[in-house]
């Protein structure tokens, strides 16, 4: 009887799988990502060249009539030079800042007010949740590239404090939906009713135990919300409604089409920041589906398994 215990336990153990360290294993899925994986090279790409963009261009104040009019690309010029005589690889590479700066600032704070009106709505529940429900769905229905016009022209166009404010006001709602739905599912939970007899504050209970099961939610927000940002901003500035004196991709669009640039045999200068807005916009795009498919293995995509023969 004995010896039958031994080699039961012996057989257990030999049996049991390796425990896993669950950031081994996101790790280890977003390196297998591919989405992920061109998501993040691109965006390290853009992000180098907004830090460092000395790296990549010796022209130092990109904004300078220091060459001549409408060249071609070449050696000393890669992408050409504007009709007012500015380098376009220049003003390319000088811009990602602030177009990075933009999807960055205005992605976080638009997160971090979808997250407490959501959250806050959800849990608090009574007045609070009708009032701050009907918020969100006010910001929901409206039109909202026109309202972006709107407050862009009347809250003192050309500055980026200004097109950061109008971003966060209206990227916020649809974030803000999302996480009082994911927030009702949970408030009748097991691990906050304990909470609740233990008398923990609504404060804590927010913070401390439901905003770590929303991450995966929270960073999914997060990364639509600098996606809105990029290409808004973009659409704002090649408008006109942003500072037509700074350095950005948007700007670059809106002085080479106020330069007819498509027309003159420059069309660099119009294609080069548009493809630079599109790549970015790729880059947290896929950086979305992929941190998507690794939080929810439901969302992965079935691999198929190739039969080697009908004979085994």
């Amino acid at each position: 009887m004995t010896a039958l215990l031994v080699d039961t336990s012996k057989t257990a153990a030999v049996g049991a799988p390796p425990t896993r360290r669950r950031g081994g294993g996101v790790v280890r899925a977003a390196l297998r990502s591919r989405k992920a994986m061109v998501g993040l090279v691109l965006f390290a790409i853009f992000s180098v060249m907004a830090i460092a963009p000395e790296l990549f261009t010796s022209v130092r104040q990109p904004n300078r009539l220091a060459f001549d009019p409408s060249l071609h690309p070449s050696g000393d010029h890669w992408l050409g030079t504007t009709s007012l005589g500015q380098d376009i690889w220049a003003q390319l590479v000088y811009g990602t800042r602030e177009s990075l700066v933009i999807a960055l600032v205005a992605g976080f704070f638009a997160t971090v007010l979808s997250v407490l009106v959501g959250v806050s709505a959800a849990y608090l529940g009574g007045i609070a949740d009708e009032f701050l429900s009907l918020v969100t769905n006010v910001f929901l229905v409206l039109p909202t590239f026109p309202l972006i016009i709107v407050l862009a022209t009347y809250a003192g166009k050309g500055t980026l404090t200004v097109v950061l404010i109008v971003l966060v006001v209206t990227g916020w709602s649809y974030g803000a939906n999302q996480m009082r739905a994911q927030t009702l599912s949970l408030r009748n939970r097991d691990f906050l009713e304990s909470a609740r007899v233990r008398g923990e504050r609504k404060l804590y209970i927010i913070v401390v135990e439901i905003l770590p099961t929303m991450t995966s939610l929270i960073v999914a927000n997060f990364l639509g919300a600098a996606l809105y940002s990029v290409l808004t901003a973009a659409g704002l500035q090649f408008l006109g409604l942003g500072d037509p004196n700074s350095i950005s991709w948007g700007t670059m669009l809106y002085w080479s089409q106020n330069q007819q640039a498509l027309q003159t045999g420059m069309p660099l200068w119009s294609i080069a920041p548009g493809l630079c807005v599109a790549l970015l916009g790729v880059s947290f795009a896929l950086m979305n589906y992929a941190f998507d498919e690794i939080s929810n293995p439901a969302l992965r995509p079935v691999k198929k398994v190739r039969s080697r023969g009908r004979s085994a």
